[in-house]
């Protein structure tokens, strides 16, 4: 199975909001349910975990009380 890298979803993200759910659910549209995903440092994620993985790493910045979206600025360009 081909595994995603996370900067996609980052990608995919910006210029949107989410919260946890409505992200597990864009990603699970865009990607499929059983996808897996990689980082630079990790592999093997589901969706859920690339989200987890993605939040400790700083990549969200909060937009409103209940939503997050990409922080640009956190985005590796390599």
């Amino acid at each position: 199975m081909l595994s995603i890298h996370g900067h996609e979803v980052l990608q995919m993200m910006a210029g949107n909001s989410y919260t946890d759910s409505s992200l597990l659910e864009a990603i699970e549209q865009q990607f499929g349910k059983n996808a897996k995903f990689h980082t630079c440092s990790e592999t093997n994620m589901n969706a859920e975990q690339l989200i987890c993985f993605l939040k400790l790493k700083g990549k969200f910045k909060p937009v409103n009380n209940s939503g997050f979206t990409v922080n640009e600025k956190k985005i590796c360009r390599h």
